[in-house]
């Protein structure tokens, strides 16, 4: 069964090259253009792990975060923040609200696909 994978990205270009860069890695993968929606496809989807991008409409990353990790049936979902906010602060603040860790954009697919793997504890 394939890890399944919840993008939550605003930007139509990224969430069409890394919803194809993460279908093609074999995960099942699910969208939501905003916090709200990414809330609502926890409960539906359940997913092992959440690209989660910072600026988001109506619920920002942060909060989105905070409100996974305040959640028991969803703490066992890997989150890993997506930005372009790279400051020291922005990223002490994602890891402090319970992110497994926290890219900067533009980044490496490479990186981010050995990342979600090692995360979910998929070998290559």
């Amino acid at each position: 069964m394939a890890h399944k994978i919840l993008i939550a990205d605003d930007e139509p270009n990224i969430v069409v090259s890394l919803e194809f860069l993460m279908k093609q890695e074999g995960f099942d993968v699910r969208v939501a253009p905003d916090g709200d929606e990414a809330l609502a496809q926890m409960s539906e989807f359940d997913p092992d792990l959440v690209l989660l991008d910072v600026m988001l409409p109506r619920r920002n990353g942060f909060e989105v975060c905070q409100e996974i990790r305040a959640h028991p049936e969803w703490r066992r979902s890997k989150i890993v923040m997506l930005t372009a906010k790279g400051r020291d602060i922005e990223m002490q603040k994602g890891l402090a609200l319970g992110a497994d860790a926290y890219i900067t954009k533009p980044f490496s697919t490479k990186e981010l696909v050995a990342r979600v793997r090692q995360l979910l504890g998929v070998r290559p």
